[in-house]
């Protein structure tokens, strides 16, 4: 049975705060839990934090254009652009909710190698066999509405193979191949909330046969010769 556990208690996170240090401090791990972590937090520990004037909107724009190595589209103040990670978000990912004021928070530099460096260091300090999810809140092409996924994970597949597998009808499946921490990023968000001050959820029951080296980068971003859309 799949389990959502919030992580609550962590305090107000500063550049150069070891984020394995303050989840431990509140949170009681299990074997082959997924400790599932927002982008901001981990973008504040990393010092990943600029000053800008909020309403200096040719400042804003400038960052996200920094941030950005392709804009795909430019409309009413609007920016969505292809981050140097390959996402393709809105501003860049240049976020100004849930900082001090005066300040904007950017993307982790490479969020997979960010989760490896959480799972290591809650793995060395707890003997456990724990994966790491790092999540961020995107919208989605022809559907309203925002919902977390994941810019990075270390520890847990990122994509489940069921090609090869049957249904309950016995046909096989030939196409099925399902993003499993896009899923946990989603379900972990129905316990974090949007301003509730909890930043980790810990996804517990997961099936153990997913835990394994991955990344979000190399099985989610779809190739550019792979995508039909940009």
């Amino acid at each position: 049975m799949i389990s959502l556990v919030p992580v609550e208690g962590i305090p107000e996170v500063a550049p150069g705060d070891e984020l394995a240090d303050l989840i431990l401090a509140t949170a009681q791990l299990q074997e082959y839990d997924v400790v599932v972590i927002t982008q901001k937090v981990v973008s504040k520990a990393e010092g990943r934090l600029v000053d800008i004037d909020p309403k200096d909107l040719v400042a804003r724009r400038q960052l996200v254009l920094s941030e950005s190595v392709r804009v795909l589209r430019d409309r009413d103040g609007l920016i969505i652009s292809e981050t140097r990670h390959g996402f393709v978000c809105a501003n860049a990912g240049v976020d100004l909710s849930n900082v001090a004021d005066g300040q904007a928070a950017l993307l982790p530099v490479d969020p997979d190698r960010s989760a490896r460096h959480i799972r290591d260091a809650l793995r060395a300090r707890t003997g456990l066999e724990l994966a790491v999810i790092i999540t961020d809140t995107f919208g989605r092409a022809w559907r309203t509405g925002l919902t977390d996924v994941a810019i990075g994970c270390a520890g847990i597949a990122a994509v489940v193979d069921l090609r090869g597998t049957r249904d309950t009808a016995g046909r096989e499946l030939a196409v099925t191949e399902v993003c499993v921490v896009d899923e946990m990023a989603a379900a972990a968000e129905l316990a974090k909330g949007k301003a509730s001050g909890v930043p980790v959820v810990v996804v517990r029951g997961v099936e153990r046969s997913w835990f394994r080296e991955s990344s979000v980068r190399a099985e989610v971003v779809r190739p550019h010769n792979q995508d039909l859309f940009r």
